[in-house]
């Protein structure tokens, strides 16, 4: 389970206000990309919280608003299609983990970033850590409000393109979702450069 033994290295090297952050959809077929940053009271209780991924979506939905209670500052960012494509998705991933921190009020002092980089457009210090949606609360938290806010953006737009099961598969490559786009073709908001496998 993520504690604040992360968190408390940085507190211990002078910095006071930490945050997570993480991304939900690198790998969709559709749909931008997310990124959310949280600065979480130091060693703030939030029961349950873990690695988005291992949670139910009833759990993260419950998750998300007590994480907005709770933080002292969290902000979520995004990277379009367009952007993806024009970028490539690490580096469109990249610019919507750089918003996001951008965009914390109070602003963070140092970046606990989740997976193997940090983004060279970071304005304040930081550092990537491997599975850090598993080990730290504030990245977690990050990975609980990146992942329900892309996830209520895809229902969304269930509602403009039923066809294609959105509010099922929210993106991702699942076989009816692949078996849809064969039927229908593409709509606006797929990513050309993940459909050149499917026939």
């Amino acid at each position: 389970m993520p504690d604040y033994r992360l968190e408390q290295s940085c507190r211990e090297k002078g910095y006071s206000r930490i945050c997570g952050v993480d991304e939900a959809g690198r790998g969709p077929l559709a749909g931008p990309v997310y990124a959310a940053a949280v600065i979480l009271p130091f060693e703030a209780t939030i029961d349950g919280l873990d690695d988005s991924k291992k949670l139910s979506e009833a759990k993260r939905e419950a998750l998300f608003d007590e994480i907005r209670e709770v933080a002292v500052s969290f902000a979520v960012a995004s990277a379009s299609v367009e952007e993806i494509e024009a970028l490539n998705i690490l580096k469109a991933t990249m610019l919507a983990m750089e918003r996001a921190v951008a965009a914390l009020k109070p602003a963070a002092d140092f970046a606990l970033i989740d997976g193997n980089r940090t983004p060279a457009g970071l304005r304040i210090p930081g550092c990537a850590v491997v599975k850090g949606d598993a080990r730290s609360m504030s990245v977690a938290a990050a990975s609980v409000l990146a992942k329900v806010s892309r996830d209520r953006l895809l229902k969304e737009y269930h509602a403009r393109y039923p066809q294609y099961g959105f509010d099922r598969h929210k993106g991702y490559g699942t076989k009816l979702h692949i078996e849809r786009i064969r039927q229908y073709g593409p709509c606006e908001i797929h990513r050309p450069s993940f459909l050149t496998k499917i026939r």
